[in-house]
């Protein structure tokens, strides 16, 4: 593929109900053709403090293009105050598995 046209794309959750609660609204809308969920743990800064907790993280396959309707769409249900929503690009992979995440998204 000479241009970037999917990528994957990342998000962190408190728990398993919101992961699936996201993922499902992100599928419906047909912002992701896909959602991979699984249990982390997390060390970040928030507030001045370093925190340790479980968390669930949701990895997602998209087209590159709806990754802004992605965001917009995850902060409006997520419970987080500054959610980690993140992209990186696909730059290559099985065609079959592109394509049809093409045919999967709006």
């Amino acid at each position: 593929m000479s241009k970037v046209e999917f990528c994957t794309v990342y998000i962190t959750t408190p728990d398993l109900k919101q992961a699936n609660k996201i993922a499902r609204h992100l599928l419906k809308n047909r912002l992701a053709a896909c959602a991979n969920i699984f249990k982390i743990s997390s060390s970040y800064w928030w507030k001045g403090e370093i925190e340790n907790c479980p968390e669930y993280a949701i990895l997602l396959k998209t087209k590159r293009k709806l990754v802004r309707k992605l965001i917009k769409a995850t902060k409006k249900i997520h419970p987080y105050e500054v959610p980690c929503i993140v992209a990186w690009d696909i730059v290559d992979g099985n065609p079959d598995f592109l394509k049809w995440i093409g045919e999967e998204t709006k």
